[in-house]
């Protein structure tokens, strides 16, 4: 754990034995088999934040179909941990997975580590839905809405009642085809279309839906488009890691009274 006040020319200063590097406060599990663009906007794009993050690509190269499951493989959870944990040694104070399916192993990750992990966007939809009118729900995007319903990580991150929200998977869109098959290229306009169309044809065929969660971290980088033509709250990984960030580093206020 980190010990540090504002003054560090005033107070003896410790690190963990390891860490081989300071300033990166959000550690990013990623997937280093998959092959496809990485816009500004995705959570894999450093370019996304305005802060430095440190990532740690997974051993073994595992498959996307590692990942986007109903039944979780026990010896990707092992290589999950084992990377959340060199990215503590390395002075990260939060976790976070490049891929909405990581909350198949939330529970056990989280308990294997001592900093706080936040593997999924979809971490966001109990805070969302408490936000939300009682008959409004929460329409999710996800890269494969098959698997999503009836996969761990739904319960993992809290969504314990199916009738708040409202899933639609993106991987039929031709686009999406291109990042689940690694084929290293896709076409940007032409996926902004293909999920803004699919976004509002979710919503007019559920009007009760008040805001939109892409689960997704191929999809903030449209998040701006989506919402032009929705009009709702668009939350996405984004959203998440930076309200993480603000919360595990801390600044004092300037002002005047």
């Amino acid at each position: 754990m980190y010990t540090y006040t504002s003054g560090y020319d005033q107070e003896e200063v410790f690190i963990p034995k390891g860490q081989a590097m300071g300033g990166c406060a959000i550690g990013i599990i990623k997937i280093g088999a998959l092959w496809f663009p990485l816009m500004p906007g995705n959570v894999s794009n450093a370019t996304t934040f305005n802060f430095p993050v440190h990532y740690k690509w997974m051993e073994g190269s595992p498959n996307m179909d590692q990942i986007i499951t109903t039944k979780p493989d026990p010896a990707f959870l092992e290589q999950t941990i084992k990377a959340a944990k060199e990215l503590e040694r390395m002075g990260c104070r939060a976790v976070v997975g490049a891929c909405g399916y990581f909350a198949n192993f939330l529970t056990e990750v989280a308990a294997a580590v001592n900093v706080p992990c936040f593997l999924s966007s979809l971490m966001q939809v109990p805070i969302i839905s408490r936000a939300l009118k009682p008959s409004q729900k929460i329409g999710i995007i996800c890269a494969n809405g098959r698997v999503l319903s009836s996969a761990p990580a739904l319960k993992a991150c809290g969504i314990n009642d199916p009738s708040t929200i409202v899933i639609t998977g993106a991987e039929n869109l031709s686009q999406m085809q291109n990042v689940l098959q690694g084929r290293g290229h896709l076409n940007n306009a032409e996926f902004e279309q293909e999920l803004v169309g699919l976004v509002k044809q979710m919503v007019s065929d559920n009007p009760d839906v008040g805001a939109i969660l892409l689960e997704c971290t191929e999809m903030p980088p449209y998040a701006w488009a989506i919402q032009k033509a929705v009009r709702l709250p668009v939350f996405d990984f984004t959203t998440m890691v930076n309200w993480v960030y603000n919360a595990v580093v801390r600044r004092p206020f300037a002002g005047f009274i």
